[in-house]
């Protein structure tokens, strides 16, 4: 090594800092090693050198803390469900919100409730139920309070959505009061609370809504959904009246979810009986569009605007309108599998934008999601992640 090298290393060792000016550096790579890793190598050929770069460069270990924010606002919670005790009958009760920081932000508040999933069950058998679906619920499809007990004894749903498509004006237009029969029997099946659904339509849904919280009285359930172009005085008043839930849909606008939370609200609907639903889009076909409006409802909740200081609603089940989830197409892969990931994954956008109640179709689906709501709920991991080896991340078979 000669003696200039040897001289510009020494000068090198005695800077605290190094610029650099006017130097053009061209490479495909640039590879950058700590000192200690030079001096280990030249310490072969040149000791010298390495008696110049004597000093060690050590790097200082910090401790990173997370900066802990305190919000002005808070998420209502929302209890589904009455004991007996309560003026209900159901055998136990769900609670939904009462976050005070964004999803998950454990450094700041743990959870205080796990989101929570609902399984789909409709009054009669739906002609375009996709095929794994089917599959799963091909021995209850004809009775709506045998489906219900398989989505919660069998594939432990923590509650089932009862979705009364016969009362749709185009379809057989059930009255009430025959819909009414399918409540009571699924109620009588299951002692968990439960979610009823109309058709769509504004104002039969608002009908069939008003005689069926009537109906019954006490026992907290939720009513899906109140839309922008229903009756929303008549509804509030109706749920409000006979202590259920309601769940406010607006489609992808967070203007019209503001809308419809005050509306709502200012017509006599408690704050702590109001659960928003922005509408869920499936994985590829808007599902960024329902992560932004729902991040932006929780956020601002949080940060005060009390009209979206409400729990979330997201329906999952909207990705099996995505033909990827059950075109048979061989290039793709098998159906059993994509469909219910493709709910998996749309699901799981959901919950981690704030979302508090699931409504899923596929067991498998929704188990996924029930195993990573449990954990991510969780005040701190059970295990270190350093603990957790690399080599068990991924598996493969070749």
């Amino acid at each position: 090594m000669s003696k200039e090298l040897l001289d510009l290393l020494k000068l090198l060792d005695q800077a605290s800092e190094l610029e650099l000016h006017d130097v053009t550096i061209e490479a495909e790579e640039l590879a950058i090693e700590f000192l200690p890793v030079v001096m280990q190598t030249m310490a072969v050929t040149a000791p010298e050198a390495a008696a110049a770069l004597k000093k060690v460069i050590e790097l200082k270990m910090e401790k990173f803390e997370p900066p802990v924010i305190k919000y002005s606002g808070s998420i209502p919670e929302v209890q589904i469900g009455a004991t007996r005790a309560e003026g209900g009958t159901r055998g136990k009760v769900i609670k939904i919100g009462g976050e005070t920081c964004p999803p998950f932000y454990r450094f700041e508040s743990p959870p205080k409730n796990r989101p929570i999933i609902a399984l789909d069950v409709f009054d009669q058998p739906i002609v375009p139920l996709a095929g794994p679906v089917k599959s799963a619920y091909k021995d209850v499809l004809e009775d709506p309070a045998e489906w219900a007990k398989k989505a919660i004894q069998v594939y432990g749903a923590d509650l089932v959505s009862l979705h009364l498509v016969s009362t749709d004006p185009t379809l057989k237009d059930t009255p009430p009061q025959e819909a009414a029969k399918a409540v009571e029997r699924v109620l009588q099946a299951v002692d968990i609370p439960i979610i009823i659904g109309g058709s769509g339509n504004p104002q039969k849904d608002l009908q069939v809504f008003q005689y069926l919280a009537e109906m019954t009285a006490g026992e907290r359930l939720v009513f899906a959904s109140a839309t922008i172009d229903m009756d929303l005085d008549a509804i509030a008043k109706v749920i409000s009246k006979y202590g259920h839930n309601l769940v406010a849909l607006a489609f992808m606008d967070i203007n019209q979810a503001k809308e419809l939370s005050r509306k709502l609200t200012e017509a006599g609907l408690p704050k702590d009986h109001l659960i928003l639903d922005p509408t869920t889009g499936a994985l590829g076909y808007g599902i960024e569009y329902s992560f932004s409006v729902m991040e932006r409802i929780r956020l601002s909740g949080l940060m005060g605007d009390e009209t979206l200081q409400a729990p979330l609603s997201c329906a999952a089940t909207n990705a099996w309108a995505a033909r990827e989830a059950w075109m048979k197409v061989d290039e793709w892969g098998p159906r059993e599998y994509r469909g219910p990931l493709w709910e998996t994954t749309t699901a799981i956008v959901g919950l981690l934008a704030g979302a508090d109640m699931f409504m899923m179709m596929h067991p498998l689906a929704a188990k996924i999601v029930k195993g990573l709501a449990e954990i991510l709920s969780k005040p701190k991991l059970d295990t270190k992640l350093e603990e957790i080896d690399y080599s068990d991340w991924v598996s493969m078979r070749v």
